[in-house]
């Protein structure tokens, strides 16, 4: 199965190529949030390393979120027109599981986080298995930084910290004694959102028979955007 992965989650956009397990090619772009201009670019120029052209593709995989609310949209909708004229199905990732797969080869506790704003994050924490086999230890979900020290104080062994949100973390969890002498930032190469660990994910979901319709296929959310909170408490205190 060939099988074509985005990810438009975060800063960086990413795409890889992964044909019955084996990686032809991936590329990223770090440019900036302008992923309206640079991901179809990016998706041909993949696909033409790869050798293969749309018609070769079997599945197209997305990081469905949580994430950027217009990166995610993007990819999204590039993920479903892509399905749909080629009649293929889709792979709605979560990106924070995407996340994990793309650190596939390190040992310990994944924290995958994505910085939410204001001292929140969305997380996941997942069991990493050396070479690569992934557990999931937890929902996703979005919660306080503090809040996910606390519960990461109640495990053992090394946590590495991937994701947009790494850094941030690693300033707060690097002050608590509980959690400083095991909390790692994840190597570069394996810490940011990528195409890979989309397309990783994807075949997880294929060998399980979780793929979807282009039909079906919609963004993840693990709460609403800000304008549409913000319009829904303008309508409950006018309802008061």
């Amino acid at each position: 199965m060939n099988i074509l992965a985005i990810d438009s989650s975060a800063v960086t956009a990413g795409c890889a190529v992964l044909s019955d397990g084996r990686l032809l090619s991936s590329g990223f772009v770090n440019i900036g949030l302008t992923h309206s201009q640079t991901l179809l670019p990016l998706i041909d120029r993949t696909l033409a390393s790869a050798g293969l052209k749309p018609g070769d593709v079997d599945c197209v995989a997305v990081s469905a979120g949580p994430g950027s609310f217009t990166g995610v949209r993007i990819g999204v909708a590039a993920a479903k027109g892509m399905a749909f004229k080629s009649n293929i199905p889709c792979a709605a990732v979560s990106t924070l599981e995407a996340i994990a797969y793309g650190a596939a080869g390190l040992e310990g506790i994944c924290c995958a986080v994505m910085d939410a704003r204001r001292e929140q994050v969305y997380n996941g924490l997942f069991h990493l298995d050396y070479p690569d086999t992934v557990t999931r230890l937890t929902d996703d979900r979005a919660l306080a930084i503090a809040d996910l020290c606390s519960e990461l104080e109640g495990t053992e062994g090394t946590i590495w910290l991937c994701g947009d949100g790494a850094e941030l973390c690693m300033k707060h969890m690097s002050e608590c004694s509980a959690l400083a002498e095991r909390v790692r930032l994840a190597p570069e190469p394996l810490r940011r959102q990528n195409g890979l660990g989309v397309a990783r994910a994807a075949a997880k979901l294929a060998e399980s028979g979780a793929l979807t319709d282009s039909a079906e296929l919609v963004p993840i959310y693990l709460r609403l955007p800000q304008a549409e909170r913000e319009l829904n408490s303008r309508q409950a205190g006018l309802k008061k």
